[in-house]
């Protein structure tokens, strides 16, 4: 989404936010609808006793690390205490060093709720005013401005989340919640809310962790549930119009191979292709069909291996969402003790993992629209699918735009997180570079709706013209959705509005949502 204003769709109104893990439909809610958000009781309770600790050690002799001493490779500095204020203040605002283009602000609202979720844990020892001042920046709609570069993901997410810090202090650069611009001090002093003045650990609990690259990790499981099913649907669409076989996707073949995705995939497929009348007209003795190219056949091994991809890494995150991420760490028998679970290799390597699985499902969708449109392999449709081939050039270049986004997203897949590079002094001498994983996932699943929402156009232009065949009960109903918005074969005409169109349609969920009202239970 754009940093513009909210949208007015709203998942839910208000989540609590409180010890427990924050669930994935519980961040979309606040990252992408504004849903408020309440602190729960036994959080209060958590945050003021871990507090007492970090007080009681702040005015110990001997240096703690993060509480009276400087940070990274100044770890061993002991910071006196006339100066910890500025220590903290400091930290921050060196740290927000970003650069670059702006973050989305459903991206800069999932990693401020992680890392409020992790503040909630009691685990950090940060006060409960500055607990209070982050969720009432964030249920103001007021979302700091986050620079795309800055992050290695390691000491966590540090230069967004400092940059996010920074504004409950009153300082930097913020977009209030209709999207202007302006300073934070501005935005806070609109909205009711005093600026925090951080105490002992408080800097540094506000930048520790992972919360950057889990929140997009959390963005993108959401979205990828929803597209790999619409891929299922694209891919029926295609078979439907090639006047392939709906044999190879029987549920007995599938059990010989008993991967869940692949079967969960392939009940999709056979079950958009129900009642075809298309299907239907060449499964008798006289088809000399024997085996479909592997694009249409094999649809179900690659989508249902990205589903397993994707089962594995909501595995991760579930996991990550349930963690207090923090160095030093307040333990739950009340020590403070320093530990490496800010690194971001988990959450990196399924972020690298899911953009594997999105170039191939990518790739596979191309290719079924690539076949679509040559005559040697449409099975008797039109050239490009043109109107008067030669004089219209159909969709053939709609072809060269998901050629071209494939082909990004295969570097896309490159992984990130084996790309490590040191920093501070060595101290930091290998890191997840997450972040980095996190911002070419988005992009590549950009890339990916957009791929699927050309082949679900030109499928639903090569239905047309099996005309007087008529599509089957569930991919005539996405086909008629895509009628909506894009006008059905005919002469050339302005090809760019459509593609934006249909892909919007796959974004929503509404060409996911017209095969749902024929098929109910889509996987």
């Amino acid at each position: 989404m754009s940093n513009g204003a909210f949208p007015h769709t709203v998942s839910v109104d208000t989540i609590t936010v409180g010890i427990g893990p924050v669930t994935i439909d519980e961040l979309v809610s606040v990252a992408r609808y504004g849903a408020q958000i309440r602190i729960a009781d036994d959080s209060r309770e958590a945050i003021t006793a871990s507090r007492a600790i970090v007080e009681e050690l702040a005015t110990d002799v001997e240096p703690h690390y993060g509480i009276s001493t400087g940070f990274g490779a100044l770890a061993t500095t002991f910071i006196a205490a006339d100066r910890r204020v500025q220590l903290q203040q400091s930290l921050v605002r060196s740290h927000a060093a970003g650069s670059g283009a702006e973050v989305d602000r459903e991206v800069v609202r999932s990693l401020m709720l992680l890392r409020l979720s992790t503040l909630l844990t009691g685990r950090t020892g940060i006060r409960l005013v500055t607990a209070e001042t982050y969720a009432a920046v964030l249920n103001a709609g007021i979302t700091p401005v986050v620079r795309e570069y800055g992050s290695l993901g390691c000491s966590g997410d540090l230069a967004p989340l400092a940059h996010c810090a920074l504004s409950i202090m009153g300082e930097g650069t913020v977009r209030d919640a209709s999207g202007e611009l302006m300073p934070a001090a501005d935005a806070l002093a609109a909205a009711g809310i005093s600026p925090v003045l951080l105490a002992e650990k408080e800097g540094l609990a506000l930048i520790n962790g992972t919360d950057g690259m889990l929140g997009m990790l959390s963005l993108a499981i959401h979205d990828l549930e929803k597209l790999i099913t619409t891929a299922d649907i694209a891919a029926a669409m295609s078979v439907e119009a090639l006047l392939g076989t709906d044999a190879v996707f029987a549920d007995d073949l599938a059990r010989l191979r008993p991967q869940l995705g692949q079967g969960a995939s392939a009940s999709n497929i056979r079950r958009m292709l129900d009642g075809s009348p298309i299907v239907a007209s060449h499964k008798g003795p006289d088809c000399t069909r024997v085996q479909d190219a592997y694009s249409l056949r094999c649809a179900p091994q690659v989508h249902g291996a990205a589903r397993d991809t994707l089962t594995h890494a909501t595995l991760i995150a579930s996991r990550e969402l349930a963690s207090a991420v923090d160095n030093p760490v307040i333990t739950l028998d009340g020590r403070v003790e320093s530990n490496g679970n800010f690194h971001g290799a988990p959450v990196a390597y399924v972020l690298d993992f899911l953009a594997i699985a999105v170039a191939d499902v990518a790739s596979m969708s191309e290719r079924r629209t690539d076949r679509m449109l040559d005559p040697a392999r449409n099975q008797g449709l039109p050239a490009f699918l043109a109107h008067d081939a030669g004089v219209d050039s159909g969709l053939m270049i709609a072809q060269y735009t998901a050629a071209g986004i494939v082909s990004e997203l295969k570097r896309l897949a490159v992984p990130a997180s084996v790309d490590s590079i040191p920093s501070s002094a060595m101290q930091e001498d290998h890191v997840s570079m997450g972040w980095a994983a996190a911002r070419k996932l988005l992009t590549a699943l950009d890339g990916l709706t957009r791929v699927i929402a050309i082949e679900v156009m030109t499928a639903s232009r090569a239905l047309d013209l099996r005309a007087p065949l008529a599509a089957g009960p569930a991919t005539g109903a996405v086909r008629d959705r895509v009628r909506i918005d894009v006008a059905g074969p005919g002469s050339d005409r302005f090809l760019s509005p459509e593609i934006e169109d249909v892909t919007a349609a796959v974004a929503s969920g509404a060409i996911l949502a017209a095969a749902a009202s024929v098929v109910a239970d889509l996987y």
